[in-house]
């Protein structure tokens, strides 16, 4: 008996999530078909032209925006963003500095901060546990 290995695929949604971009704005034979993780990994090791311009000028998804506003994605949508944008507009964004991206971009901050804290306690009592243990 022999195996044989299946070719793993995926849905346009999910690569295009796993490159970083968005979906509508990629060709549509990208859109329309299937892509193998081999062929994921050749787009991520030596990306095309399209790639290479979607990741450098957008129009960029949430995450993306959200990353490089330096806030949440609940925080976008706080802030009434609910499309994609292109680095032009979020350039645009960080220069016009709302009040809601200041406010968002603090609250992100403190939220870091407070993560910090709790693995830093938790870094603490798994050491008093450990030591207790000898």
């Amino acid at each position: 008996m022999t195996s044989h290995q299946n070719t793993q695929t995926m849905k346009p949604a999910t690569a295009a999530k796993k490159l970083g971009v968005y979906l509508e704005a990629t060709p549509a034979a990208f859109q329309e078909g299937v892509v193998s993780r081999a062929e994921l990994n050749a787009l991520q090791t030596d990306p095309p032209e399209w790639l290479r311009e979607l990741r450098l000028n957008g129009p960029h998804p949430r995450p993306v925006v959200a990353a490089k506003l330096g806030v949440s994605i609940s925080g976008l949508a706080r802030g009434g963003v609910t499309e994609a944008l292109t680095t032009e507009q979020i350039d645009a964004l960080k220069a016009e500095s709302p009040e809601w991206l200041q406010k968002e971009r603090a609250t992100q901050a403190e939220v870091r901060k407070e993560n910090v804290r709790i693995k830093e306690k938790h870094k603490t009592e798994q050491a008093k546990r450990e030591q207790q243990d000898q």
